[in-house]
């Protein structure tokens, strides 16, 4: 048998690791494709539900599939483990509280089972230990309700709007799967050894906690209140740039150009006419500091990214930063649960192999 020379690749950039059927990132396009359809083909088109059933559909759904009362009855059952929980959430982060509470559940021996249990626990978990931080007491969730407006309900204790509720609908789909960013390739490799779901997912949240994956959205608020007026921008801008920091919101790995999930949030912040000046204040500093990056930086392309304008809409509906990341990680758990079955279907163990470079003998 032929022997293929290794590859050294730091980061494992430009590597395929697996062939997947559920999303496409193609950065010099500037596209994101879920199961053949693209993001703004999806996002503020369907719901969080229905977006699940399109992924999971022939994977961890036989057919189309109603997600909402499976869903409802899997945040009930996650709701029994709340109280049990509740002294140790103002020891912990939000997140971590979350995989805690996913540790606590009991799981099935049917995955797909387990998939649709663990995603709705998550943003169980998220709304009670936020609660709990607070002093104030979780809120049972309704079954009967749709995924992203029980959500909400169960964050902040009053009817959610339909505008905050499609808001919530587009965001949470919007970041629903997206290639083999880190937390999903560490879900994938755990999934290659045959563990449980629960497992990959928990540690999915683990890569999810660094700031280089997860925790950028924060700081695109602190850049817009640091600025404050628009006509501020400019110099404002010119100063980070000078200094040699980032500005966060901009650039990606991947994409060459526009994140197309920038304008899917952006596209929905038009419905909140309540925060139209926010909104304005936004764009007007995103434009200002996409000339200036031309300026400083003409050789790199450095484009608006999803985290800018998710910063503005989850702002907008009532999530203060300490919870973009742990909502994020509720969003893409359908994701991470995906590609656990299709990595556990190709049956490969992930071996990468590592160079060497300590001292000889």
């Amino acid at each position: 048998m032929t022997q293929i020379a290794a590859i050294h690749a730091p980061g494992l950039e430009n590597i395929i690791v697996a062939e997947t059927t559920l999303s496409h990132v193609d950065g010099q396009k500037g596209e994101l494709i879920l199961r053949g359809k693209a993001i703004d083909d999806i996002a503020g088109k369907q719901s969080f539900e229905e977006a699940v059933c399109h992924l999971w559909q022939g994977l961890l759904l036989p057919s189309q599939t109603n997600l909402t009362p499976a869903f409802g009855t899997a945040r009930l059952k996650a709701f029994q483990a709340v109280e049990q929980l509740a002294p140790l959430a103002k020891e912990l982060s939000v997140i971590d509280w979350m995989r805690l509470g996913l540790d606590s559940l009991t799981i099935d021996e049917d995955e797909r089972t387990n998939a649709v249990e663990l995603t709705a626990a998550l943003a169980v978990f998220l709304t009670s230990a936020r609660r709990l931080k607070q002093g104030q007491t979780p809120i049972t969730p309704d079954p009967e309700a749709g995924f992203s407006k029980d959500l909400l309900f169960m964050l902040h204790g009053s009817e959610p709007d339909k505008e905050a509720i499609d808001a919530m609908d587009r965001y949470l789909v919007t970041i629903l799967d997206h290639g083999l960013n880190a937390s999903t390739f560490t879900a994938r490799v755990v999934a290659s050894t045959l563990s449980d779901m629960r497992s990959c997912l928990s540690a999915a949240i683990g890569a999810l906690k660094g700031p280089l994956h997860g925790g950028a959205p924060g700081p695109v608020l602190d850049m817009i209140e640091d600025i404050g007026e628009p006509k501020k921008a400019d110099r404002w801008i010119e100063q980070e740039l000078n200094a040699g920091n980032r500005l966060m919101g901009f650039g990606h790995r991947v994409y060459r150009v526009r994140d197309p999930r920038a304008d899917v949030l952006k596209e929905g912040l038009k419905s909140l006419t309540h925060l139209t000046d926010r909104i304005e204040k936004a764009q007007a500093i995103e434009q200002a500091a996409l000339k200036a990056l031309k300026r400083h930086k003409p050789d790199r392309v450095l484009d608006t990214n999803v985290e800018f304008y998710t910063a503005v809409l989850l702002d907008a509906i009532g999530f203060d930063r300490t919870l973009f990341t742990p909502l994020f990680a509720v969003g893409r758990s359908a994701g991470w649960a995906a590609h656990v079955i299709e990595q556990q279907s190709a049956g490969k163990l992930i071996r990468p192999q590592s160079r060497y470079i300590g001292p000889s003998i």
